[in-house]
């Protein structure tokens, strides 16, 4: 059953709407820099996935299926008929299944970060067990390192604190559940599925979802434009803000 998740919505009402999706850990807030620079051009929807932020925590475990179906649901409450969507991670995977299941929906594509696939599944059930057995905190250093390069932690001490206490105050039960979703998660077989224009955007650095990830979404995708981002791990939208950002708007506003 959909949950009523958290949004903001910004932006002129007679724009185009592009909706942002966040990854495991984190909330609407990482999308902060993008919604800025896009915010007098594009009528900008942010929400907090399902278990994350100030969204419903139902009892895990999820499937990208409910979350797209919470997508879709937010839609239909807010009376949008088709969007774009924009998600990284867990927030591309649902992307990718509300542009194939729901094609009618979706305008236009952005999928960060992401994969159609995680092998081997285990790792994030075993990390679904551990937080509901002894909660975050033995997880954050690990997704930190993750989620950012050594030399931007070192630049940006400020930027990665922010995000340290955005993961600690994340649910137990919904961290745990999106990782389950992401555990049971293959999205191979939909790719060809997707008809709206798409933008896939790695990290060259990301140790998550590597670049070859990446790749195997865009190839999947018919028409689909693949961008490596520099310098830029797991949360590139936040280590390279401006060139994620610019990639974003001109896939959107100049194609």
């Amino acid at each position: 059953m959909p949950c009523d998740v958290h949004y903001e919505l910004s932006g002129p009402d007679d724009a185009p709407v592009l909706v942002f999706s966040n990854s495991l850990g984190t909330d609407l807030s990482m999308w902060d820099p993008q919604a800025a620079q896009l915010a007098d051009r594009m009528r900008v929807l942010r929400y907090d996935i399902r278990g994350h932020g100030r969204s419903p925590v139902p009892a895990g475990p999820y499937s990208i299926a409910d979350l797209s179906g919470d997508l879709v649901a937010l839609l239909d409450r807010l009376e949008l008929d088709r969007v774009s969507i924009c998600g990284l991670s867990i927030g591309g995977m649902t992307s990718i299944w509300t542009a194939a299941n729901a094609p009618e929906r979706v305008e236009r594509l952005v999928v960060c970060c992401s994969s159609a696939h995680l092998d081997p599944e285990g790792t994030y059930r075993e990390r679904a067990a551990l937080v509901r057995e002894r909660g975050l905190e033995p997880i954050v250093d690990a997704a930190l390192g993750r989620w950012f390069t050594a030399g931007f932690m070192t630049r940006a001490p400020e930027v990665v604190e922010e995000r340290r206490r955005n993961l600690l105050v994340t649910p137990v039960e919904g961290y745990a559940g999106c990782s389950e979703a992401i555990a049971g998660s293959d999205l191979r077989g939909l790719l060809a599925d997707v008809r709206a224009p798409t933008l896939v955007i790695s990290g060259r650095d990301d140790p998550a979802t590597p670049p070859e990830h990446g790749r195997l979404i865009a190839d999947g995708i018919a028409g689909a434009r693949f961008e490596i981002v520099d310098d830029a791990a797991h949360l590139a939208n936040l280590q390279q803000p401006e060139v994620v950002g610019a990639l974003i708007e001109r896939h959107l506003l100049n194609s």
